[in-house]
């Protein structure tokens, strides 16, 4: 029997999941919890499972940091995303985390099923869509993969300052970055002013410009 934790904060998503794993003889979900800091009570209270199953956005403690303690405290666990960010910089950062696996929420039933399974053994897993994404990134430009986390040293840049400059690229407003990352609309203004201080240009246009030359955006 394969014991498995959830972390979504969509009901709706949560439920689904549920409700086909629960359909599986091999397969029990053990406890669930809607952010990072409820899975970590989870975990510290002794309910440990096999698959820690987790979502990216999520208010208090995302999953990618999530990832990061539970690696950390948890190391017999095994984490796979299932997110609706299809970002390749997402993946990789899940990955450099930790995580073992990582999937899109349109994933097909079958294909979750294998992963989780395929995880629980040891294996590692990229869903298809996410396989065709990234090769299709490194038929365009083969260095894609190879120098993002020593740009961000090199200019000084967190991981939240990351997302948002994702997001900037996206042709987000900030309140609306601000609703996706469940922060305030001043901390995303915030994030903004310092991505122009540290990658040293004026404006939005030039920070994009500049994000896409050092190969930080895609």
């Amino acid at each position: 029997m394969i014991k498995i934790v959830l972390a979504e904060d969509h009901l709706v998503v949560l439920n689904g999941v549920k409700l086909l794993l629960e359909s599986q003889s091999d397969l029990e979900v053990i406890d669930q919890g809607t952010n990072g800091n409820m899975i970590l009570e989870i975990l510290k209270s002794g309910n440990i499972p096999d698959v820690l199953i987790t979502d990216i956005n999520m208010s208090d403690m995302d999953g990618l940091e999530l990832i990061t303690h539970v690696k950390s405290d948890y190391p017999t666990i095994k984490i796979i995303v299932l997110s609706m960010l299809n970002n390749v910089q997402h993946v990789l950062q899940a990955f450099q985390n930790g995580a073992n696996g990582y999937l899109v929420k349109n994933v097909g039933y079958e294909e979750m099923l294998y992963a989780i399974r395929h995880v629980a053994k040891g294996g590692k897993f990229i869903c298809e869509e996410i396989s065709m994404i990234m090769l299709d990134t490194l038929q365009k430009s083969p260095t894609a993969f190879l120098n993002i986390e020593q740009i961000m040293l090199k200019i000084g840049l967190s991981e939240r300052e990351m997302e948002v400059l994702e997001l900037i690229g996206e042709g987000f407003t900030n309140l609306q970055i601000a609703d996706k990352l469940f922060l305030s609309k001043r901390t995303v203004e915030g994030h903004r002013q310092n991505l122009l201080e540290k990658t040293g240009v004026k404006n939005t246009a030039a920070l994009i410009k500049y994000a896409i030359k050092t190969g930080l955006m895609q």
